[in-house]
Order: C-alpha cells, then sequence, then structure tokens
C-alpha cells in the first residue's frame, strides 16, 4: 500500500488557546464583578453599562461562547487531522473562522453592556451578529465535513461522531430561534410570541449547554483522556450507545425550563420524560470516561492534568444527575427560579468545563511549543484552588436555594405568607452569596496562575507550528470491518453519518414545535375568566424595550405559577392568552427580585402609584435602605427615541399585533398623550421630570403590567386601539 506524508499546522490551534486564556479571565473577571454587585450594587459606579443586568447577559455569553467556544475550537483544530490522518482541509476558512469568532464576541462586548440585546436568554445578541455567527458556523462545519471526506482513516472516531453532532445541531438551534423581524440595525423583534416564544427559546437555550457545553467537551473527553493516559477508551460499544441516545434524547429537554408555567401540559411531560431518560447516555458518558483511567489511578494522584480532568468528568456527572432531577415536576416547584439552578449550571461550566479545558491546555501547549510544562506545582495549586473555588461557589448556592424556596412558600398558622416583604429572603441568603463571591475568587486566581504557568511555558519552547506524518493512502475505502450492529460502515460515510445526525436531532423538535404551533395559529380559545392580551401603547411598547435593553429580565420573572403561596403574593397565576403579542417574551429564569406580571394591576397586590416607581427607579434604597437593585438615574435625563415608534409599530403589525390601519402614523402623538398624563402625576407629586424621558416609558409599562385581567387598564381613558 502507498505511504503518503503531510504535515498538520499548529497555527490555529494555537491562536485558539490563547484566546482560550483570554477570554476566559475576562468571562470569569466580569461574573466575578457581577457577583459583587448582587452583594453591593454601588459596586457598578453608577455607570449605566456596568449595572447587574447589563453585566450578567455579558458574563454567560463570555463564559460559554468566548471561553468554552474557543477552547472547543482549540480541541477540534488539533484532534481532527491527528484523528483523520490529513490537514484541515481550507487553511483559509479556519482562519475565517478564527477571527470571525473573535469578531462576534468583541461585538457581543460592545453591545452587550450598551444595552442592545433581545433578552433571550444565551442568544442576546442582536440579528446582525447572528447573521455573522451564521456565517462563521458555516465556514466551520464546511471544514470540518470537507476534512473528514479528505480522512485517510477508514473510520471516524468518536471524538468526530460528537463534534459532528455540534456542528449540526448548534446550526439548527441558531437559525430556529434567531428568526426575528429587523425593526433597526440595533433592534428586532422575535418572530414567536409569548408561550410559543418561550419553547422555541427554552429547546433553544437547554440545548445550547447540551451541544456546545457538552457533546464537543465530550469529544474533547474522549480525544484527551486517552492521549493523556495512554490508555484506550474503555469501551467502543458504550461510545456509540451513548453518543446516539445523547444526542437524540437530549433536543426533547427543553420543556422542563418551564414546568407549571403556562406552556401545554403535553409540552412539559414530554420535557420531564425525556429529561429523566438522559441520565442513563449522560451517565454511560461519565463512565465511559473515567473506566479509561482504570489502573491509571497513581499516575492520576502525580500528575495535575490527570486530576483536573477526573474532577471535570466527575463534575459532568453530577451535573447530568441533577439536571434530571430538577425536571421532576416536584423537585422543580423547589428549586426554579431559586439560587439552586445557579449552582447547578455552574458545576457544569466551573467543573466539567473549565477543568478539562485547562488540563487539555496544560498537556497540548508544551507540545506544539517542544517543550515542558513550566511548573507541575502550579498546576497542583490551580488544581486545587479551582476545586476549592468550586465547592464554595457552589455549594452556598445550594443552601441559598432552599432557604429561598422554603421561605416563599412559608404560611404563617393563620395562613398568611410569613415573608411577604421578598427582601426577607435576600438578607438571609446574603451569607451565601458572600461565600458564592469567595469561591469565585478562589477560581479566577487559580485561574490567572494558569495563565502564567502557560505563559513561562510558551517563552521557555519554540513553536513547532508543522508536524509532519503519514498514513495508507488505501485505507479509508476498506469496508470490510462492519463492527458493532454495522456502526463500522456508516463510520465510513462521514455524509451519510452527518445526514442521520440531523434526522435524529431534529425529531423532538418538529414533535414538540408543530402542536403548540397549530393552537396558536388557531388563537387561543376564551374562556370565562381566560385573559386575552391586549396590544401594547407605543409608550408602553418604548417602556418595555427599555426594560429589556436595561437587562431587568435577568432579575424579575414575568410568570406567576399555579401555587399558593405565588398567588397570594403577586396575584392571580398567569394564562397562556396573557403573552399572545409579547415579542419576545419575559417570562425570565430566576428571581432576584419579585415577579411583576401582576405589577400594575389595579386594586391587586402591588397598586403602587407612579411617585413610588420613579423614586424606586432613581435610588431603590430611597424606597427600601436593605434593597440591591441598581439605580437608574440616566433614565431620568435620556429621551424616548421617538423616531423608530412607527417603525415597531409597523413590525408588530407585520407579527400579528392588531394594531388599526395607519395607527403608526399616529402613535407617536399617541404616545406623547400616554407620556403627560403620567409626567403630569409624577409633577402633581412633587416630581420635575419632562413627559418625554424614558422613566416615563418604563412607568407606563410597569403600570400596564397585569392589568389586562381586571379590565382596569387607565389608558383606555386616553387611547383607543379600535
Amino acid at each position: 500500500m502507498a505511504i503518503e506524508k503531510f504535515k498538520y499546522d499548529n497555527q490555529l490551534t494555537k491562536c485558539f488557546a490563547y484566546a482560550t486564556l483570554v477570554w476566559g479571565l475576562t468571562a470569569m473577571l466580569i461574573g466575578l464583578t457581577a457577583a459583587f454587585e448582587i452583594l453591593w450594587p454601588q459596586v457598578d459606579l453608577g455607570l449605566e453599562w456596568l449595572t447587574f443586568g447589563r453585566l450578567r447577559p455579558l458574563h454567560t455569553n463570555a463564559a460559554i461562547f468566548a471561553f468554552v467556544g474557543n477552547g472547543i475550537f482549540t480541541a477540534i483544530y488539533y484532534s481532527t487531522p491527528r484523528l483523520l490522518k490529513t490537514p484541515m482541509w481550507s487553511p483559509k476558512l479556519g482562519k475565517i473562522n478564527f477571527w470571525g469568532w473573535q469578531l462576534v464576541i468583541v461585538l457581543a462586548a460592545i453591545t452587550l453592556p450598551l444595552g442592545i440585546t433581545t433578552s433571550k436568554e444565551y442568544a442576546e445578541l442582536e440579528w446582525p451578529i447572528d447573521i455573522l455567527i451564521t456565517i462563521v458556523w458555516v465556514v466551520f462545519g464546511l471544514n470540518l465535513i470537507m476534512t473528514m471526506v479528505h480522512r485517510r482513516t477508514k473510520h471516524i472516531y468518536v471524538a468526530i461522531w460528537f463534534y459532528i453532532a455540534t456542528f449540526v445541531t448548534v446550526a439548527v438551534l441558531h437559525l430556529g430561534n434567531s428568526m426575528e423581524l429587523p425593526v433597526s440595525f440595533f433592534k428586532s423583534y422575535s418572530l414567536y410570541a409569548g408561550a410559543s416564544d418561550a419553547l422555541v427559546q427554552w429547546w433553544y437555550g437547554h440545548n445550547a449547554v447540551a451541544f456546545f457545553l457538552t457533546t464537543p467537551m465530550l469529544g474533547l473527553m474522549y480525544y484527551f483522556v486517552p492521549k493523556v493516559s495512554n490508555r484506550p477508551i474503555y469501551s467502543y460499544k458504550l461510545s456509540i450507545i451513548h453518543f446516539w441516545s445523547l444526542i437524540f434524547l437530549y433536543i426533547w429537554a427543553g420543556p422542563h425550563h418551564l414546568l407549571y408555567q403556562a406552556l401545554p401540559d403535553w409540552a412539559q411531560a414530554l420535557g420531564v420524560t425525556f429529561s429523566v431518560a438522559l441520565i442513563a447516555p449522560s451517565w454511560g458518558g461519565m463512565i465511559n470516561g473515567l473506566l479509561t483511567l482504570r489502573g491509571a489511578w497513581d499516575k492520576v494522584k502525580e500528575d495535575p492534568i490527570l486530576k483536573l480532568f477526573v474532577v471535570g468528568v466527575t463534575a459532568y456527572g453530577m451535573s447530568t444527575f441533577e439536571g434530571p432531577m430538577l425536571s421532576l415536576k416536584t423537585v422543580n416547584a423547589i428549586s426554579h427560579f431559586t439560587d439552586w439552578t445557579i449552582a447547578h449550571v455552574h458545576v457544569g461550566t466551573l467543573g466539567w468545563n473549565g477543568m478539562l479545558i485547562f488540563g487539555m491546555l496544560y498537556w497540548l501547549v508544551p507540545r506544539i511549543f517542544n517543550t515542558k510544562l513550566y511548573s507541575v506545582s502550579l498546576a497542583n495549586i490551580h488544581f486545587w484552588l479551582a476545586t476549592l473555588g468550586l465547592l464554595f461557589f457552589v455549594i452556598p448556592l445550594y443552601f441559598a436555594g432552599f432557604t429561598q424556596a422554603l421561605m416563599w412558600k412559608e404560611f404563617t398558622a393563620d395562613g398568611y405568607l410569613q415573608y411577604p416583604n421578598f427582601l426577607d429572603t435576600y438578607l438571609n441568603i446574603r451569607p451565601m452569596h458572600m461565600w458564592r463571591a469567595l469561591g469565585g475568587t478562589l477560581y479566577l486566581t487559580g485561574a490567572i496562575i494558569a495563565v502564567i504557568n502557560i505563559v513561562k511555558t510558551v517563552k521557555s519552547g519554540t513553536f513547532v507550528r508543522f508536524e509532519e506524518d503519514e498514513a495508507e493512502v488505501e485505507v479509508a475505502h476498506n469496508a470490510e470491518d462492519k463492527g458493532w450492529l454495522g456502526h463500522r460502515t456508516l463510520e465510513g460515510k462521514p455524509l451519510a453519518f452527518t445526514f442521520w445526525v440531523l434526522i435524529v436531532i431534529i425529531i423532538g423538535g418538529l414533535v414538540e414545535f408543530i402542536p403548540q404551533f397549530i393552537q396558536v395559529s388557531n388563537k387561543i380559545e376564551t374562556e370565562e375568566g381566560y385573559a386575552i392580551q391586549k396590544p401594547y401603547t407605543p409608550l408602553e411598547l418604548a417602556g418595555r424595550d427599555i426594560y429589556i435593553s436595561e437587562g431587568c429580565y435577568n432579575c424579575h420573572s414575568q410568570m406567576i405559577r399555579p401555587f399558593r403561596s405565588e398567588v397570594e403574593r403577586y396575584g392571580d397565576y398567569s394564562k397562556p392568552g396573557e403573552y399572545i403579542y409579547d415579542h419576545p417574551f419575559q417570562w425570565g429564569s430566576r428571581r432576584t427580585g419579585p415577579d411583576l406580571f401582576r405589577e400594575g394591576e389595579k386594586g391587586g397586590k402591588q397598586n403602587r402609584p407612579n411617585a413610588w416607581h420613579y423614586e424606586h427607579l432613581m435610588n431603590p434604597r430611597k424606597t427600601n435602605v436593605q434593597s440591591i437593585m441598581p439605580a437608574y438615574p440616566w433614565m431620568a435625563t435620556k429621551d424616548i427615541d421617538m423616531d423608530i415608534i412607527p417603525a415597531k409599530i409597523r413590525a408588530m403589525q407585520t407579527l400579528g399585533v392588531p394594531y388599526p390601519d395607519g395607527y403608526d402614523k399616529i402613535a407617536v402623538e399617541k404616545l406623547k398623550a400616554q407620556a403627560k398624563v403620567i409626567g403630569d402625576d409624577l409633577r402633581a407629586s412633587g416630581i420635575k421630570v419632562d413627559d418625554n424621558k424614558q422613566i416615563i416609558a418604563l412607568i407606563a409599562y410597569l403600570q400596564r403590567l397585569g392589568s389586562d385581567r381586571s379590565g382596569t387598564n387607565d389608558v383606555d381613558k386616553y387611547i383607543s386601539l379600535k
């Protein structure tokens, strides 16, 4: 057989590794800043772009797409050529992938602090950046697939399977969830509304965790754990079962984020069922990873890289046990909206993702720089700081989550809420948040030590850009070995493999979406006591967009579940018909502050005057000295953007909101009329403010919330939609 020689190019691996370290420190620093802002909101220094609502989406995007994303590309561009015995198909596409991805990250770092956001978790970036992401992702996928086509191996190894699943599924998720109608270069509205938007978002949100933070990391595990331990993967058969069952089951699980909420019961039941089933393939992967190290435990004791891998894979097992448990309705009734979910997420990101990425870099960087790791002792110090930091981070948040849930649900012997003031809960969990901040500090300190260690390693060696290798040309065409259940044959056909991955992952989404969208297209039936939403007035729509821009959704939910405690605290539970014109939905996933869905209900649970909202937004400590909410003084000086109002109305009409024909031409006039009413009321209370300021619009939106159901929407007195 002919032997062909070729070279691997390490340039992209090096670039992505550097980016991983830079963005990793950035993401952790932003997250730590946000953690301290919850303790002391003054940490934002009164700067608009530094508030918790602006930083939180920046932190999540930086952690997921900048830190882990660059780490994934580091692993893929190093392992794929070596597994397929061929250089990457196109170095030019690789460069576009690298620089395009860094551009996406930089644009996110600019736009999110400026309040340019869609508010859809992990998909907050606006439509021009979404298009750029699509282009970069297609470039990456084309390079990956064509490299597989030109491989010199008969089969594609299990790590490549997970890389394929990552490309295909993230592409489907991104395109499906990013369907939006542009209003301007910096503003768009989701094509979906209310319950449908929530279903699509958490189909994306859950599976962004599954197919961006999990499947490529499993590919990393299947390549680097055997490499570092110098042992074969434990079980080929288990890897087949693990892969196909995981990608099939994962895609169904999104609705478990919406239990007890305004979503059909059948969708919730599917989410629970498939989430519980996920524990089997997830633990199959964990077992395959850990048992690969059988017989190598003495080496684990000495090698900090393997220790990082062991803790990382164990964290994967713990988080994938906890996920199905949290999807059980009885458990979810306790955990949802609490810090328990935050702890769960960080077991995955700090434990599973962080530990594996740092372990990979410790092993990989010395090899591409033809040297040894600068300091094993520093790597061991990093390991212990990271492990202790993880524990100090998540364990207090577990206690905080239980404390929140129990206090929210506690009643007195006379049947009243024991803790009617939401802030009472926070005062009890504040010490846990201090421990969380300490844990984050330890983890960041360990990461800084890791960067120093790797920089010293780089300086001690010489970069080896090209590595030579050789392989038999004919091997790729030999398909006699069909393997277990014929899977070897499929492994020899990468295009067919990719096609079947697409089929497997798309089934769950179609089954969940089609009935939901048919129901919406037939309109929601009106029943006695069943609320149907009114369209927002132009001023309320402007206020809603300001609410989104400031990131208020990061702390406040707008979804009252049918629990006695929530109905007593916030008002009547939420109905699907009350969200049919919400583009996008604002149900939230965490309550650092109270639910706001009935905030404006007249005669209801809140009924706060306009002056209270003004003072609360200008300085929350004035209405409650212990408040942890940021202040928003700039809202009293920044003008409402009147020029974009007609375009927003036209966009809403396109999306099916029943504004009358020609309403866009009088929308600004209507906005000014409603703003004057609120402004006059504030001035009558001794507050001097102009009618055209953003704070007027936000107050209008807050006072609107929940008023549809009561039928006492005051704006009917001076605005007509018919």
